[in-house]
């Protein structure tokens, strides 16, 4: 069928959201997820601890969390909100399977970031699925990911560090393109200088054990959000699910 200006479309039914959630270690990200609605989690890392919430088996393979997406996909069930604990434990299991599809014995093997490309493809085949259910089953998906500080090169001003995803840089890139909130988890810190005498000062870093989510970016941390949301929530699902459009 021909395209013409018919086919325009002014709606503005809403996708459920792709959601990512990076954070320091031990601040509350899966308890943060498995407070959403009518959770279901696909875990590559034995991080639930104590949290009673549906999950399949611990995944050892990028074809048990296929497995499982594509469960979630054909079978019937209510649950409304897909947790994914962690993209950067998932990372390996596809490495390996990028690996064994190609025959390599490390995903460096075929050199000059060939391997990393590769993968992407799988990432690609990951993303499918969750768009499958976004669409299909009218599902959120929360991803959860550790963080790591890496050296940000600013064609602007001088380097600095910043909290980023901890994945390979390309699949990174790709999987924060593809989100519609990446959200960065920490407890809130300010800091203050004391005189400690012969002219010198230091500073010391104060917390109230306060943990927040930052939804737009700044230089010392990765986010981003497409709805508008205040710039820092506190790390609980209800503030956040209050604060974004609905879309059912």
């Amino acid at each position: 069928m021909a395209i013409s200006l018919a086919s325009l479309k002014t709606s503005t039914h809403l996708t459920p959201p792709a959601v990512i959630v990076h954070g320091v270690a031990g601040v509350g990200k899966t308890t943060f997820a498995a407070d959403s609605d009518k959770a279901v989690a696909v875990c590559t890392e034995d991080g639930l601890g104590m949290l009673k919430i549906p999950h399949f088996p611990l995944a050892r393979s990028y074809e048990e969390v296929i497995e499982a997406l594509a469960a979630l996909h054909s079978e019937p069930h209510e649950h409304r909100t897909l947790v994914v604990d962690s993209l950067d434990w998932l990372e390996p299991l596809i490495w390996q399977h990028a690996c064994k599809i190609n025959n390599w014995s490390t995903i460096e093997e075929p050199g000059y970031g060939k391997g990393y490309i590769a993968a992407l493809d799988l990432w690609r085949q990951y993303l499918d699925w969750i768009n499958a259910l976004r669409e299909d089953r009218r599902m959120m998906v929360v991803q959860l990911a550790h963080t790591d500080i890496k050296r940000f090169d600013s064609p602007e001003h001088e380097p600095y560090d910043r909290y980023v995803i901890k994945l390979h840089a390309r699949a990174a890139a790709l999987l924060q393109e593809h989100a519609d909130v990446v959200m960065f988890a920490n407890y809130r810190i300010s800091t203050v200088k004391s005189d400690v005498g012969f002219n010198k000062k230091v500073t010391r870093a104060l917390g109230s054990g306060e943990r927040v989510l930052y939804t737009a970016e700044r230089p010392a941390f990765l986010a981003k959000n497409r709805y508008g949301l205040p710039d820092v929530l506190p790390l609980d699902w209800d503030a956040f699910a209050a604060a974004m459009p609905k879309f059912d």
